[in-house]
């Protein structure tokens, strides 16, 4: 196709499509039968099976027992090898507070108007956690990860409520605003420019958890992993 070609099409559709089912299970967050990912990408059952099975050959994709696909473990090794500095001064910072607090933690960084989680931490040694895999992305200014990457940012007149609080508390809380039900709290990575280099953050269900505690205990695993990248 010629440089100058700029119809809006994509350079191959094939490759559109695949990464399109990608983005469309990271933020469905469970694992979907053919016909609704079909669905939900305008596609025709037999082109969405193909795609399917090709990603799937890669590790891409991976089915349940039900044959319905998620995301599979070749994302999270693609994941690894995004930001090495950055994921190698967080995962300490994670897996300590993983353990500290019992929750899942995890680390996610910013990409155009999208949060991307690139690694997560579960804690071993409680009843029952939340999963939160590499690669599941939402909008930047939606959920306690992103709002943790607006902080930095010069106040807006049309700044939302959630993200003016965060500002006061140093950290970020968001419920229900990915995963319906799931609490989720978070705190921004910052660079020598003050920026936000990415946010650290934690899911959890547990309405008898001390919220401030869980901030304070973020926001310093933030600064932690800010310091050693400095």
């Amino acid at each position: 196709m010629p440089a100058n070609d700029s119809g809006g099409a994509p350079q191959s559709q094939t490759l559109d499509r695949g990464i399109r089912i990608l983005e469309h299970l990271a933020g469905a967050g469970t694992p979907q039968p053919v016909t609704e990912i079909g669905r939900a990408l305008d596609l025709h059952r037999s082109i969405t099976y193909r795609l399917l099975r090709t990603l799937e050959d890669h590790q891409l994709v991976e089915r349940d027992p039900l044959g319905h696909y998620g995301l599979g473990l070749g994302v999270a090794a693609l994941a690894r090898g995004v930001r090495t500095d950055l994921t190698a001064a967080a995962l300490p910072r994670l897996n300590a507070l993983s353990t500290e607090l019992g929750m899942t933690a995890f680390l996610v960084v910013r990409a155009g108007d999208e949060a991307v989680t690139v690694t997560s931490v579960e804690p071993q040694d409680t009843r029952a956690h939340i999963t939160y895999r590499p690669g599941t992305r939402h909008p930047v200014g939606r959920g306690a990860p992103g709002l943790a990457l607006l902080m930095p940012e010069a106040p807006g007149a049309d700044d939302r409520p959630a993200l003016q609080q965060a500002r006061r508390a140093g950290w970020a809380s968001s419920h229900g605003e990915v995963i319906p039900g799931i609490r989720s709290i978070a705190a921004p990575v910052l660079g020598p420019d003050g920026g936000a280099r990415a946010a650290l953050a934690v899911v959890f269900v547990d309405e008898n958890s001390d919220v401030e505690q869980v901030g304070r205990a973020v926001v310093a695993a933030a600064g932690k992993v800010a310091a050693v990248l400095r």
